[in-house]
């Protein structure tokens, strides 16, 4: 292999070395991700680390262009390892944001440099990238901030959600959020603030079932010295704290008709009272609220205001129970398993095929809250980097695997063969089937159980 000319500013090789053989033991033993390409920005090598970050193989990605592999945005606007190659100028450290082959967006950095041939002329170029996931998350637990890539949804629910979530979030229109308990009803009113304009003003939580009546008007409005006989001060409400920014009224089918009364008037005509004041203040805030109770139920027996109801559901958003979207189970476990790698300093890295069963073949009373907890549970007992089925709360190893189910109705029939024919095709390579179905490899293994197909 030639030598590295002017190693500060210029990658250098022969163009024999270009196509790196399937196994280059050097690109393979670096973190970071490498990939070069040629003059027509077709890719000629793929590092390891390339493939575990993209999620490409080095044979899927060998040949293709650069800009088809990493769907950046930068690749649509000014590519930098062009621009590397076109002026001789590296790029250093370029914070980008790609499409992995998942359709994640992950944050990475970018560095760029020319390739020469051992003549002196340019060939192609070789670019560095970092994932930047782990960072974000720590910055993310730091800030206490939210954003779209946090809400997971493969279920055509969530999938509607998040088409119409951006929209949402900018507006400035009151949002019902209903689901079961732990469903991630605070996570998608964080998500809404987090992505609207008003981020950079305060998100304040209040739990109306928390509180008694009284104490949930004073917390609500506060209320000025005297107003009562433990009243020593004044005190703002958490509307006022919240000024500028997100009010998050949750479980708000456990309110009183009487506080009711007075949350309709801060919705509907953003103005109260504090306790004890005459004064009418002005609430410039985002009401969010969010209930696991059936409101229409309540509403029929009289405990909960229609006109309220009404007022709050200006955009309602309903989150279907876990059990319900099982394909969303490996996505939430690599986004749960990056949150508390951060929080611990663990580098827990990935699942074992029966562990991930076992949690896919859960019922989840307590939704993505129960999920949360049993990889928190796991991560504390996981001394390695792959977390087994010994690692999991004892309720998930000990609960009976699901009965094999034949396929009696035609549907269940149809799926059947269809695994089976795209198995027998694929030479029983489960990933590759997988990829061909278009469902994640644990989804294939859940079904292929059901079904008895291995």
């Amino acid at each position: 292999m030639s030598a590295i000319k002017d190693q500060a500013q210029y990658a250098v090789v022969s163009e024999e070395c270009m196509q790196f053989e399937r196994g280059h033991p050097i690109l393979d033993s670096i973190a970071d991700g490498v990939f070069t390409i040629d003059g027509e920005r077709r890719i000629t090598s793929f590092n390891h680390a390339a493939e575990e970050i993209t999620g490409y193989t080095r044979e899927e990605a060998i040949g293709c262009l650069c800009s088809d592999v990493f769907k950046a945005g930068i690749c649509e606007r000014e590519c930098a390892l062009q621009r590397s190659i076109e002026t001789g100028d590296r790029q250093i450290n370029l914070p980008v944001e790609i499409q992995n082959k998942q359709g994640e967006r992950l944050p990475i950095s970018i560095s760029t440099a020319v390739l020469y041939s051992q003549r002196g002329d340019p060939i192609g170029g070789v670019e560095t990238f970092r994932d930047l996931s782990d960072l974000h998350e720590l910055r993310k637990e730091i800030d206490g901030r939210t954003g779209l890539s946090d809400v997971v949804g493969r279920h055509p629910r969530m999938r509607e959600i998040l088409e119409i979530l951006p929209e949402v979030a900018n507006s400035d229109a009151t949002v019902l959020i209903q689901g079961p308990s732990g469903s991630g009803k605070g996570l998608l009113a964080k998500t809404l603030h987090g992505v609207s304009h008003r981020r950079d003003k305060p998100f304040v939580k209040v739990n109306c079932a928390a509180l008694p009546e009284t104490l949930l008007e004073s917390e609500l409005f506060g209320y000025l010295k005297g107003a009562f006989t433990d009243a020593k001060r004044d005190k703002p409400g958490r509307i006022a704290v919240a000024e500028g920014g997100t009010l998050f009224l949750d479980e708000i089918g456990d309110v009183s008709l009487a506080v009711q009364v007075k949350l309709l008037r801060v919705v509907q005509e953003r103005e109260y009272e504090p306790l004890g004041d005459s004064r009418t203040h002005h609430a410039d805030v985002r009401v969010i609220a969010a209930t696991n109770r059936n409101l229409n139920q309540l509403m029929k027996e009289g405990s909960f205001r229609e006109d309220l109801f009404y007022r709050l559901n200006i955009v309602g958003f309903e989150l279907p129970p876990l059990n319900e979207r099982r394909d969303d189970i490996p996505r939430l476990v690599d986004r749960i398993l990056r949150r508390f790698n951060v929080r611990m300093g663990r580098n827990v890295t990935s699942i074992s095929e029966n562990a991930m069963l076992r949690l896919l073949d859960h019922d989840y009373p307590g939704n993505v809250r129960e999920l949360e907890n049993a990889i928190e549970h796991a991560l504390v007992l996981c001394r390695g980097s792959v977390i087994e089925e010994k690692h999991l709360p004892t309720t998930l190893r000990n609960a009976r695997e699901r009965p094999t189910v034949m396929p009696s109705s035609p549907l269940h029939s149809a799926e059947a063969q269809t695994i089976q024919a795209t198995l027998e095709r694929c030479g029983g390579n489960r990933a590759a089937a997988a990829e061909e179905l278009g469902l994640h490899r644990t989804t294939l293994w859940r079904k292929m159980r059901r079904y008895g197909l291995g």
